[in-house]
């Protein structure tokens, strides 16, 4: 598995995964449900639909939209297992093994805490006097 500073580093140069973020309602789901959240989510898409060893639509399974998770494995290269085995040097053909999804995992948790910096925090409900 790749080192994950060594890892952003590359993403940085790539024009393709440089040009996600969140935006609009990915960016308020993540600030109103909270990181913790979005990160159980994230463990159960990748159990789902990276890391068996056989995925029937492997390179299409992760929508552009939608998530969060969804645009941080684009942007982490974690949407497929041919980008897992370009970029993360994880090959295909066999599930992930806990210590491989943990690296995935880490991976987007790390895009995320990076897209929510610049997040005010939530709205109070209410009014202010």
């Amino acid at each position: 598995m790749r080192d994950l500073d060594d890892l952003f580093a590359a993403l940085a140069r790539s024009d393709f995964r440089r040009k996600f973020r969140l935006k609009g309602g990915d960016v308020e789901y993540l600030r109103d449900k909270g990181l913790p959240l979005v990160m159980l989510h994230a463990q159960d898409f990748i159990a789902k639909r990276l890391a068996p060893a056989v995925i029937p639509n492997d390179g299409q399974q992760t929508p552009m939209r939608g998530h969060p998770v969804f645009v941080a494995q684009h942007a982490t290269a974690c949407c497929c297992r041919g980008c897992l085995e370009k970029w993360h040097d994880i090959p295909p053909g066999r599930a992930l093994t806990p210590e491989e999804t943990q690296h995935v995992l880490a991976t987007l948790e790390r895009w995320l805490r990076k897209q929510a910096e610049p997040l005010p925090p939530p709205r109070q409900s209410g009014f202010e006097w």
